[in-house]
């Protein structure tokens, strides 16, 4: 949730009303973000397919290519996300952790096997999101060195020109971009019908390039080229990169807007530059080393160059707050470590901004940039993240398929076997990638893997760390009936994961103040496998004895925790609730590394690195700071 969140709320609040535009609203904002990656695939796609047949830019290529093409636009994006994959909601959420999560709520239980295919899709889309950004605006900066007389002039300046717009884009993120959200939509569809209008102008000059849609010609080329077919096929693959945004993005716009937007404007607007880029290769074979800026008329490339340089903004723009919608939800899942979330709007909740996944993408995409130096070198390492992204949303689809809805063994199969025989196809394409670029999406992927991992592992021998050395709350408060300690006014709240266990804090507050308060709570903040939990059902209050309550408060993995708001919302169940009166008691674990068979020194000293640069607790809960007490003890793992 991000920018995009503005144009779906200004959608909804129309549909609420009633105002027949809601739905045409939520549509075209659906075309301005959701479509934004995909769209500006006709830069770099075609040529690069065409690079890699055999004998060029012959007719048997040309019509190959398009032919591959338009199927794989057909069966990747239309039949398996928008007609099957799409039908896959939890709770009219998208994207890999919110199937990541419908399949555990499925199957019943936290199977390991969904857990480990939710991280690896999570981890190989930031790797995805490292590439986008960086192919995207290069390939549109190129084309300064390809405009009419006066390219040979920009030519020096093609890779700084694309660092500059990039790092300006990262250095914007923190003021938020809700008022040119607004704007990404109109833009986007301005984009589209471009694209159709200039493919146009070369289909009527040679409409033989129709007869491409015959998926007898894809066949012909790939038997023709024999394994050299494979390494076309992971250049065809760029034309699909971007599909996971519509199954993503389908919260914040709904099925139907996101469906009308794909098979109304952005496949065949795409199909028709696709198909004019085909039909200007087969009248002049020259243009074949870049078809997309070729085709467009002189008279027009300026205005042409500019709005190619927006709508590859627009593209970057999308993943990057894709990326902060995902380590949000990685965060509620216990996937990372809390991170500083901000927000950049008071009204939006999808509005946020993430620092340190915006450094890490900022770092990354320069790093990218200066190291490939081209798109097409860039178009090497692009798709490998993003068909076994594919591949695990498959997988977990199957999971939906057998627990949730209940289907035969052989109706699931008969669905994800021909879509997972694609994919793998595709994969194994981009596999033969590698050696050329295809490694740093799969090594930065693989890093943050590691990091859930070793963060996930390490938390739970934490908690059984924990656990063991303390003692049962009941056992605690039966001792306080026999020895009353102390008392003095007021409430204290102790955050714990553990409410049956005497928290750490409530246990140096006695042995080292003393007292105990006239008022005690027990709270416990909890992820819901529903990406929102409603407010009626938010809080939970239970009276374990006369002065001690536990208080239970569940968000979803879409929210963030506010648990002042949280708690005032109790006083409905009874919980006499004065923030002035009451103190926050933390407990604060310094992890030392222990000789204990749990994880590699290695790891533990990761684990103690990520839970020192963990956001503050009194930060990420949103608690008044002069209500905070800290107490600190030290735990070896």
């Amino acid at each position: 949730m991000s920018n995009e969140q503005v144009l779906a709320e200004a959608g909804a609040a129309d549909l609420r009303t009633g105002r027949g535009h809601g739905f045409l609203a939520l549509t075209l904002g659906a075309i301005g973000v959701v479509f934004g990656d995909i769209g500006t695939s006709p830069l770099y796609a075609m040529k690069e397919a065409l690079a890699h047949a055999k004998g060029g830019a012959t007719d048997l290529a040309v019509f190959g290519v398009v032919s591959l093409i338009f199927w794989a636009l057909l069966l990747i994006v239309t039949l398996k996300y928008v007609v099957v994959v799409m039908r896959a909601d939890n709770k009219g959420e998208g994207g890999t952790l919110a199937l990541m999560a419908l399949a555990q709520h499925a199957a019943g239980r936290r199977s390991g096997w969904i857990l480990i295919l939710g991280i690896c899709g999570a981890a190989l889309f930031y790797g995805d999101g490292l590439i986008t950004p960086a192919i995207s605006v290069l390939s549109a900066t190129e084309g300064l060195a390809l405009a009419p007389g006066v390219g040979k002039l920009f030519e020096p300046y093609v890779l700084p020109a694309a660092a500059v717009i990039l790092t300006g884009l990262f250095l914007v993120q923190a003021r938020g971009t809700a008022a040119v959200g607004r704007f990404f939509g109109p833009i986007t569809l301005v984009w589209f019908l471009v694209l159709a209008g200039m493919g146009l102008i070369y289909i009527v000059q040679e409409p033989s390039i129709l007869m491409a849609l015959s998926p007898v010609h894809a066949v012909r080329l790939l038997v023709s080229n024999g394994w050299l077919g494979f390494a076309i096929l992971g250049s065809v693959f760029l034309v699909v990169t971007g599909a996971e945004a519509l199954y993503a993005d389908m919260g914040h716009f709904g099925k139907a807007p996101i469906r009308a937007g794909w098979l109304m404007v952005a496949f065949p607007c795409l199909m028709l530059n696709y198909l004019g880029q085909g039909a200007l290769v087969l009248t002049d074979p020259s243009t074949a080393e870049s078809p997309f800026f070729r085709m467009i008329p002189t008279f027009a490339y300026w205005p042409v160059m500019i709005l190619t340089t927006m709508a590859t903004v627009i593209a970057s723009q999308a993943v990057i707050t894709g990326a902060f919608s995902v380590t949000q939800q990685a965060v509620q899942l216990g996937l990372l470590p809390r991170i500083a979330i901000r927000r950049t709007s008071e009204t939006v909740a999808g509005q946020i901004y993430v620092p340190a996944v915006n450094a890490f993408l900022l770092v990354g995409v320069v790093l990218l940039l200066f190291v490939f130096r081209n798109s097409s070198n860039l178009a090497s390492a692009y798709g490998i993240a993003v068909t076994a992204t594919m591949v695990v949303t498959v997988l977990l689809l199957f999971i939906v398929e057998r627990k949730l809805w209940k289907w035969s063994l052989a109706a699931s199969l008969a669905v994800v076997v021909p879509f997972l025989c694609i994919d793998l196809v595709f994969l194994g394409s981009n596999v033969m990638r590698i050696a050329d670029g295809g490694w740093f999406p799969i090594a930065a992927g693989g890093a943050i893997v590691l990091v859930m991992w070793t963060w996930m592992k390490g938390a739970r021998l934490l908690s059984e760390k924990t656990q063991r050395d303390s003692i049962p709350l009941a056992d605690l408060i039966e001792t306080f009936r026999h020895r009353p300690p102390h008392r003095v006014p007021g409430a204290a709240i102790y955050l714990t994961s553990q409410p049956d266990i005497a928290p750490v804090a409530l246990m140096h507050n006695l042995k080292h103040n003393r007292v105990l308060h006239e008022r005690n709570v027990m709270l416990t903040v909890l992820t819901s496998d529903r990406p929102r939990v409603p407010e009626e059902g938010r809080v939970r209050l239970e009276t374990i004895a006369p002065d001690f309550d536990r208080i239970t408060v569940s968000y979803g993995f879409m929210e963030s925790p506010n648990l002042p708001r949280a708690l005032s919302a109790a006083r409905r169940l009874g919980f006499r609730f004065d923030i002035m009166a009451t103190s926050f008691f933390l407990g604060r674990r310094s992890v030392v590394a222990g000789a204990g068979p749990g994880m590699p020194l290695w790891q533990d000293k990761l684990f103690i690195y990520l839970m020192k640069n963990a956001a503050n607790p009194t930060d990420y809960f949103r608690i008044p700071p002069g209500r905070v007490v800290e107490m600190g003890a030290q735990v070896a793992i």
